[in-house]
């Protein structure tokens, strides 16, 4: 095998690469041993078939099996070599017309392609003991225990009906209803026995107004609007009247937060349950600070490493995240211009998200090769349980899904080792805890995810 440089241009390398017609011949001999005992044809007992016979009916066939394996081996063989590390899969193409491969097909010619590829570039890694991180810490008050109780008892309240009983805040009021704008019915306009609890601002604007202080068998007719950013576009901003008939009016029954309560719950008594919501709360507070921590850490490594991409990686990562936006905006009914920019700079604006993406996993991964982290099977194998979890009753399709499908485990396991490297880098950076509320600590985590 040769291998000739033919073009190295800051990333982009293309090599030829010439397979000689002897190597290829000995190949050939090797796969027509291979297939010698396995052979049936008619006339000839197995394993008997004369070999001259078989390159006679078979030779083209298994030459091009044999030009196949050489091309995938050589090809791997030759990037090993040369130490290269591609960004993508190399593109391959054969040298030569119809009539130069016949030759080679015939075993009176080299093979001779050509691959294309981009390199992963050379990353000169920060010094983490010069990155300062701040991690912010709140603890759990009485107000932030109290609403998740309160929340933990909202979501255990049943509901008692009432004969004649006139709807108010808080009741469960179950209806029948067809609505309409400018006289034409509408699709998803139209419902029966739909429960709606009144003052959770579950419905459109102006929709549970209508439904107060009406009584079981009631009819009304409901004046509502749309709001301008509704999902789907077709109604967006409309006006519409509901023809409601109402079939049932229920008290709310919100339990205290007491002993009895908490034994609902599986636990001793209240002071119990009290301590249990803490230690959510707690766990809760800390993820939330985490996820400030790492995507801070994540834009210092950004700042701190800068190097050319490849553009077949940042194209990847742009096409995969346009297609997303694509997807969205249909499942909406929108379409780019809502978004009150032209294509182009959306166009922009996402393009600079693909670079962000493919600087930082390129960064991430040199973190990762270099301080030898890796995902165990273990981790893999609790991170599949958590993700089935999520699919009560769905299990074994789940398990099936990434069992079946190519590159589904990555799903899994690229978090993990980014999780893994964010560990590390923090475990080398300085880290200084700031005492925060609640309220400061959501605002901090809101402002750094929608940076």
């Amino acid at each position: 095998m040769q291998i000739t440089e033919t073009t190295s241009d800051g990333l982009k390398r293309t090599l030829k690469v010439v397979v000689g017609k002897s190597e290829l011949s000995e190949r050939f001999d090797r796969r027509l041993d291979e297939v010698k005992d396995q052979v049936h044809i008619k006339g000839f007992r197995k394993g008997k078939v004369p070999l001259a016979h078989i390159k006679k009916l078979y030779g083209k066939s298994l030459m091009s099996e044999v030009l196949e394996k050489a091309v995938n081996e050589t090809s791997s063989q030759a990037i090993a070599e040369r130490k290269e590390r591609p960004a993508l899969r190399p593109d391959i193409a054969l040298d030569g017309g119809a009539e130069e491969m016949e030759q080679v097909i015939e075993g009176k010619a080299d093979l001779a392609y050509s691959m294309s590829f981009e390199v992963l570039p050379e990353i000169v890694l920060t010094d983490f003991s010069t990155l300062t991180i701040e991690k912010l810490v709140a603890e759990v008050d009485e107000e932030s225990l109290a609403k998740a109780l309160d929340d933990i008892a909202t979501r255990t309240t049943s509901y008692e009906p009432e004969e004649g009983r006139a709807a108010s805040d808080g009741d469960r009021v179950t209806i029948d209803f067809a609505g309409k704008i400018d006289g034409e019915a509408f699709e998803g306009g139209t419902g029966e026995g739909m429960a709606v609890v009144l003052g959770q601002g579950g419905m459109i604007p102006g929709f549970e107004d209508g439904l107060e202080g009406a009584k079981a068998g009631d009819a009304r007719l409901v004046k509502a609007a749309f709001p301008a950013e509704y999902p789907v576009k077709t109604l967006a901003g409309k006006d519409a009247e509901f023809d409601v008939k109402v079939t049932e009016v229920a008290r709310a029954m919100k339990p205290a937060i007491d002993d009895a309560f908490a034994q609902t719950l599986g636990l001793e008594d209240v002071t119990k349950l009290r301590e249990a919501v803490s230690e959510q709360i707690r766990k809760e507070f800390d993820q939330a600070a985490r996820t400030k921590v790492k995507r801070e850490l994540l834009d210092e490594l950004e700042k701190r490493h800068s190097f050319a991409l490849p553009p077949s990686l940042v194209e990847f990562e742009f096409n995969q995240i346009w297609a997303q936006l694509e997807k969205s905006l249909k499942e909406q009914g929108k379409s780019i211009a809502d978004e009150g920019k032209t294509e182009d700079e959306v166009r922009a604006e996402y393009r600079g998200i693909a670079e962000r993406r493919v600087r930082l996993g390129l960064v991430v991964g040199e973190i990762g090769e270099k301080n030898k982290i890796q995902v165990t099977q273990d981790e893999l194998r609790r991170a599949l349980i958590e993700h089935a979890r999520r699919f009560p009753g769905q299990e074994k399709l789940v398990y099936e899904y990434f069992e079946k499908t190519p590159g589904a485990v990555a799903e899994l396991r690229a978090p993990i080792f980014e999780d893994k490297v964010v560990d590390f880098v923090l475990g080398q950076a300085r880290t200084t805890d700031k005492k925060v509320s609640r309220d400061e600590l959501m605002k901090a985590v809101q402002a750094a995810t929608e940076a």
